[in-house]
């Protein structure tokens, strides 16, 4: 089963820019759609991008184009790039692998914190 590490966080000012990077420790995930999600305090976790292994992405959350997702199946990564970062963006990012059943995995990694400051 694919194991997936997230890095890449840190804490920015309003307007900064942070690379997001998810990794496979364990497991190839070439052949899965790949979800980034994201869990502020307080709220539930909301999936933010998703991207299938032929580079097909959707976003989900109100990011105006703030927020790229792409993927390097050669080096097994999934990065999100993320620009104009908002306080509202603060949060921990996970990322996950969608299976063939349809559903996400259950496993989660311990994400990456986003931290933005006003």
């Amino acid at each position: 089963q694919v194991q997936l590490v997230e890095s890449g966080g840190g804490v920015v000012q309003a307007g900064g820019s942070l690379r997001l990077s998810c990794a496979a420790s364990t497991g190839t995930f070439s052949t899965n759609v790949i979800g980034w999600f994201r869990q502020a305090p307080g709220q539930q976790r909301e999936l933010v991008a998703t991207i299938s292994s032929r580079g097909t992405t959707n976003y989900y959350v109100r990011s105006n184009y703030r927020f790229t997702i792409s993927r390097d199946n050669a080096a097994n990564t999934v990065t999100l790039q993320m620009y104009n970062l908002k306080p509202e963006d603060t949060a921990v990012y996970y990322c996950n692998v969608l299976l063939s059943s349809g559903a996400w995995s259950q496993s989660w990694g311990q994400g990456t914190q986003v931290t933005v400051s006003s």
